[in-house]
């Protein structure tokens, strides 16, 4: 099993135990992740960090000072 963490900008929008799509993005030298509708992002990776998930559970919400984070789990 795998986590990522994902920023979210708005709450209400997805509670744990969730089963959401992710879609790829890539940059010059790194990939992102979005989850769902674009509910969420994540950080950039680098190509040996690649996600070779397609959808993933949410595990937990939290509320911080910087926002909104989705830890999220994927079967890998």
């Amino acid at each position: 099993m795998r986590t990522m963490e994902f920023k979210m900008e708005r709450t209400g929008l997805l509670k744990e135990g969730d089963v959401l799509p992710v879609t790829e993005g890539r940059l010059p030298d790194s990939y992102y992740y979005t989850l769902g509708n674009a509910f969420a992002m994540s950080a950039n990776y680098k190509f040996r960090e690649r996600l070779q998930s397609t959808e993933g559970t949410v595990l937990e919400i939290k509320e911080t000072p910087k926002g909104f984070f989705v830890t999220v789990e994927f079967d890998e």
